[in-house]
């Protein structure tokens, strides 16, 4: 389905929600369900906080689809939300640690990330081995907050040059900076540890090793 046909149905779905057919709107947030999440979890390193910002970006996004103008994509829109209420909850968390500073770390709550998706078409070989799976994962979540976000956007979420540069309000050519420079670090990390690993049939979000 192009990305023409994908808007004009998610603007008729919007259209019935708005007129009254809310349980739609499950089916008009299905598609980005993985995409908000991963991208919260991209802030928050913890599932379950993750999980919160994401459902609370789900109510936003509900709350004030009656603003959206279609002047970019659904998705887009909603990736924004999110990215708002993943800072938001970022700074509420800092005042908290602030005023909490010889408060012990809730052992219960910490939780290791999930990994991103589509592992699967990482050679099989690599996958083997649960170092390599876990090096992937603390690669990407450590990069700077701003070539990460581009990063999940482009290689992982799959938004186009124009989507990204809307969903962080950013320039293209920032977008292809970051993107650029996401890619030469988690290269420098990579190469030495994956060298030796068969390339596989699958390898659609690290063209780039």
């Amino acid at each position: 389905m192009t990305n023409r046909i994908e808007n004009e149905v998610e603007a008729a779905m919007i259209a019935s929600i708005l007129a009254g057919n809310t349980q739609m709107y499950h089916d008009l947030i299905r598609p980005y369900e993985r995409s908000v999440y991963m991208m919260a979890l991209s802030f928050v390193k913890n599932e379950a906080d993750a999980e919160d910002i994401a459902q609370e970006s789900f109510l936003k996004a509900f709350r004030n689809l009656s603003r959206f103008r279609a002047e970019s994509s659904f998705g887009t829109w909603l990736i924004s939300i999110t990215l708002n209420e993943a800072r938001s909850r970022l700074r509420r968390q800092a005042i908290v640690r602030m005023e909490s500073l010889d408060t012990p770390p809730d052992e219960e709550g910490s939780v290791s990330p999930a990994l991103l998706r589509d592992w699967h078409e990482i050679p099989s070989e690599a996958l083997e081995r649960q170092e390599i799976r876990l090096m992937l994962q603390e690669a990407v979540t450590g990069l700077p907050e701003i070539y990460r976000q581009v990063f999940l956007l482009r290689d992982i979420e799959e938004l186009n040059v124009n989507e990204t540069a809307e969903a962080l309000s950013i320039s293209v050519p920032s977008v292809k900076v970051r993107l650029h420079r996401a890619r030469m670090m988690l290269q420098k990390q990579l190469i030495p540890h994956l060298k030796n690993v068969r390339p596989g049939p699958k390898r659609r979000w690290l063209p780039w090793l």
